[in-house]
């Protein structure tokens, strides 16, 4: 049963393979470099599954990585407080990772 729009107008066989397409985790074999992943909680672009599998390939690569959880938000970081969040985590990234 269709649980997102996007479900609903293009079919959710369709959506399910382009999920599987862009999955990261198909992509593993060429990373070398850290990760940082940003998984929002209602997220229906990025299902949870595919940031939780990228950041367990990272870490059982030995690549450096970091994942943090918003379950608030969604593709974007709406709210105020998830906002400094995101920035303090990505500049302390920036600055440890550079």
């Amino acid at each position: 049963m269709p649980t997102t729009i996007w479900e609903v107008r293009i079919g959710i066989e369709k959506i399910q393979n382009h999920y599987q397409e862009f999955n990261p985790i198909k992509h593993i074999d060429k990373w070398n470099t850290p990760i940082l992943i940003f998984q929002g909680g209602k997220d229906f672009r990025v299902p949870i599954g595919q940031g939780q599998e990228a950041f367990q390939a990272a870490q059982l690569k030995g690549i450096k990585s970091r994942f943090v959880y918003l379950p608030d938000e969604n593709h974007w970081v709406l709210s105020g407080h998830n906002a400094q969040v995101w920035q303090r985590e990505f500049f302390g990234w920036l600055k440890e990772t550079l």
